[in-house]
């Protein structure tokens, strides 16, 4: 697992299947709060797999990381 650190504001949070979550907007107790769809929402900073060309890539799809927004 990267580092904290290493997830900056505004950058693209991705699935494992490279389709877009959401953009970082802070990382606050272990969470990561994104903006997407106009809405925000928060991850376990645990699911974050790697960061890489300023984007956060997680461990599991993009479908599978938005299913219990809705």
């Amino acid at each position: 697992m990267p580092k904290p650190s290493q997830i900056k504001e505004r950058m693209e949070v991705k699935g494992s299947d490279g389709k877009h979550v959401g953009t970082v907007l802070e990382i606050e107790r272990g969470r990561l709060k994104l903006a997407s769809g106009g809405m925000e929402h928060d991850i376990d900073i645990a699911m974050v797999d790697a960061v890489e060309n300023d984007a956060v890539r997680l461990r599991s799809t993009a479908e599978q990381a938005v299913r219990t927004w809705h």
